[in-house]
């Protein structure tokens, strides 16, 4: 498969090729998750890829529990639907637990099982917020750093943030409740990865779910999964029936917001990043920026500015943009204005780099 034909298949999956008219859970299922490190970016997200969409939709998601926020994937804050937790939350512990890393010994000394227990008993009389949780932490352990028993409890025991009736669906300090996993399968990881992101290769799993040695899910698999190359030989595998759409499909112009899973999803992004701008996605914080894409790739990036009433939409092309390409950039950026700062005076304006 060429370059630009990774690229549209990877689009059609994440449904950037035009706007899906399923509802925000189904979507949510559909994309494999959306990362969720900040509540704003994925109620951005949805908005580019659903005809229709209003934050409401996704805010009852999460109060109704269909919708979870939750340590998941690279060890990080995804949204799922409360099926999918079940599916993926034990199959992600070995991302969990190489997150934990970066505590170094400052749990040095204190049993995991018994800060598991603690947290557990804890979780199944109410929820807790991570202030609290330290708290907990400092009295069941002290002479401990209780900030990383609170973190390393939080990686191993299945939580969920609690919604609230906050803006953007949390408040600053979420409370965590205990949520239901189901038994762990790298294999089911694996398949939900390739209908959101395929074709792809083993290490492009890996870099999406942080968990390694994917290679025998993929054997495990045989039969259900078709082989491919890409332009260098490279062995990708997907799924039969899923889409793939011709290299030359159109790919409207779209607002991607930060840590968008489709600039995430693989370990190669040359399918919707090109290889001179890389470097202008990697911020020195490590944040990954929100960007727009153009014909199907990462053309530039984006950000807002507000003030007491008014909010400019800035957009900065990585290079020239025909005159077409910011008539429909502008208008995406104006209809993103009006759901995410609908009490401002919305402006759109074009930066150069």
């Amino acid at each position: 498969m060429t370059r630009r034909g990774l690229g549209r298949a990877t689009l059609a999956r994440q449904l950037l090729l035009e706007r899906s008219t399923l509802g925000a859970v189904a979507a949510i299922e559909a994309l494999g998750g959306m990362q969720a490190q900040e509540p704003r970016p994925p109620f951005i997200g949805l908005w580019s890829r659903l005809r229709g969409f209003e934050p409401a939709q996704l805010r009852d998601g999460l109060r109704s529990g269909a919708v979870l926020r939750a340590p998941l994937m690279r060890g990080t804050l995804h949204l799922v639907s409360s099926a999918d937790f079940r599916l993926l939350r034990v199959a992600c512990q070995p991302a969990l637990d190489h997150a934990t890393r970066v505590l170094r010994d400052r749990a040095a000394g204190v049993e995991l099982d018994a800060v598991c227990a603690l947290a557990r008993t804890a979780l199944e009389e109410h929820s807790r917020t991570s202030a609290q949780m330290r708290e907990l932490m400092a009295a069941g352990f002290p002479g401990s750093d209780a900030r990383a028993l609170a973190y390393l409890a939080r990686m191993h025991v299945p939580v969920a943030m609690v919604p609230s009736e906050d803006e953007w669906g949390f408040p600053r300090d979420p409370a965590l409740a205990l949520a239901p996993a189901g038994p762990g399968d790298a294999s089911v990881l694996v398949r939900r990865y390739l209908t959101a992101f395929g074709p792809a290769s083993v290490a492009d799993a890996q870099a999406w779910s942080g968990v390694r040695g994917l290679g025998p899910a993929f054997e495990a698999l045989g039969d259900e999964l078709i082989c491919l190359r890409d332009e260098a030989g490279r062995e990708l595998f997907d799924l039969p029936d899923a889409p793939r759409p011709p290299q030359d499909a159109p790919a409207p112009a779209r607002l991607l917001p930060e840590f968008d899973s489709l600039v995430l999803g693989h370990a190669d992004r040359g399918r919707i990043i090109a290889p001179e701008h890389r470097a202008l996605l990697i911020t020195k914080n490590l944040r990954i920026p929100a960007t727009f894409l153009v014909d199907g790739e990462v053309a530039g990036t984006w950000s807002v500015t507000r003030r007491a009433r008014t909010a400019t939409l800035e957009l900065g092309p990585f290079g020239r943009l025909a005159a077409g390409t910011r008539v429909e950039l502008e208008r995406e950026a104006e209809g993103l204005l009006a759901v995410i700062e609908p009490g401002r005076a919305g402006e759109v304006r074009f930066t150069p780099r």
